[in-house]
């Protein structure tokens, strides 16, 4: 075993020769001996304080979580205007995917519960979601019924890369979504978190809400576009599906100055842990 060259210094992120888009693992700051020290005596704390923050999304009603967040020192910034409920078809939120918190914040923005179309999510996530979680069978003809049903209901909440991504990266959008509805708004998310990343492409994913809320003061800034005029739907006959996806992307992009890619869910998946990320429904 060679032992490291003291000359050798890493190299900055500026300066790789391709930026970093997929990287795993739970704490976001290098594990210095003071970062590990802060760390370890921030757990008994930050611990029963994600608890808290989880039980008062969960159980408290939607108008009041906003509320409840800020005083539990969860800041959450609200931009742009929020639509009112349609009363005849429902408005599709369009969200780009951070965490598999934005339908809650988007719900606590709003002030009213809005189902999500989630493509996998443990069933712990399922049990302690202060929303209604419909789950994609990946099969499009059953997927394209089952959002179209949906929304017959009322609004509902999509986020079309399938995944998340830390980095101020967007992946590539899926079209279905597009074909199915002209009543569309785009939703910018944005979080910051100081201490613990709230995904993970390996290990448990039912802990990805506790590690998100355990952050000291996380933040989420949730930011309304203005919905799609009709002449760049689908509804128009001039625009495809992907062509209203990619347009969408790069809006919600230009929007919070991150940049469109055209990875998916499986190359993300593939990369870091080695499967398509299809969680189970036992997990």
């Amino acid at each position: 075993m060679v032992p490291p060259d003291p000359e050798v210094r890493p190299v900055s992120a500026d300066n790789l020769p391709r930026p970093v888009v997929f990287h795993d693992g739970r704490l976001v700051q290098k594990p210095t001996p003071l970062t590990a020290l802060l760390t370890l005596l921030w757990l008994p704390v930050g611990f029963p304080l994600a608890c808290l923050r989880v039980a008062a999304g969960s159980l408290l009603p939607m108008p009041l979580v906003y509320h409840a967040f800020t005083a539990l020192g969860v800041r959450v910034t609200v931009r742009g205007n929020p639509p009112p409920p349609s009363s005849s078809s429902g408005v599709l939120f369009v969200c780009s995917h951070r965490t598999l918190l934005d339908p809650i914040f988007l719900s606590a923005a709003l002030g009213r519960p809005v189902p999500a179309v989630v493509y996998s999510v443990s069933r712990l996530s399922e049990l302690i979601s202060p929303i209604r979680t419909v789950r994609l069978s990946r099969d499009r003809a059953a997927d394209a019924a089952m959002i179209r049903k949906l929304l017959a209901e009322g609004d509902l909440a999509i986020c079309p890369e399938g995944t998340t991504c830390r980095e101020p990266f967007l992946l590539r959008f899926s079209a279905l979504f597009a074909e199915l509805t002209d009543e569309i708004v785009p939703v910018a998310m944005v979080n910051r978190m100081g201490m613990f990343h709230g995904t993970a492409a390996r290990g448990w994913k039912g802990m990805d809400p506790f590690y998100f809320f355990m952050n000291p003061s996380p933040a989420y800034e949730v930011t309304f576009l203005s919905k799609l005029p009709a002449e760049l739907t689908c509804g128009s006959g001039r625009k495809s599906g992907h062509e209203v996806a990619n347009y969408i992307q790069r809006v919600i992009a230009a929007t919070v100055s991150y940049e469109c890619t055209s990875f998916t869910r499986k190359d993300k998946y593939r990369a870091l842990a080695g499967n398509d990320g299809i969680v189970g429904v036992a997990s």
